[in-house]
């Protein structure tokens, strides 16, 4: 027989518990993904540039100009 059904999602509290459950580990693991991603692209390339500015660039810029 059907199950009385009152939300207006049409899910129990049962289902409506381990979509939660799933939702939170799920949405747990993007974000300790998402953050391991910022900090090895901070490691490899710093967004904010140092007290000499973007030096990896000025290398890049007298390369160029030893060749034109």
């Amino acid at each position: 027989m059907a199950e009385d059904r009152s939300s207006l999602s049409g899910v129990s509290d049962a289902e409506a518990k381990e979509f939660h459950a799933l939702f939170v580990s799920s949405f747990t693991a993007f974000i300790v993904i998402a953050v391991l991603a910022h900090v090895l692209a901070w490691a490899w390339r710093p967004w904010i540039p140092g007290p000499k500015g973007w030096a990896l660039l000025d290398s890049v810029t007298a390369a160029v100009s030893m060749i034109g």
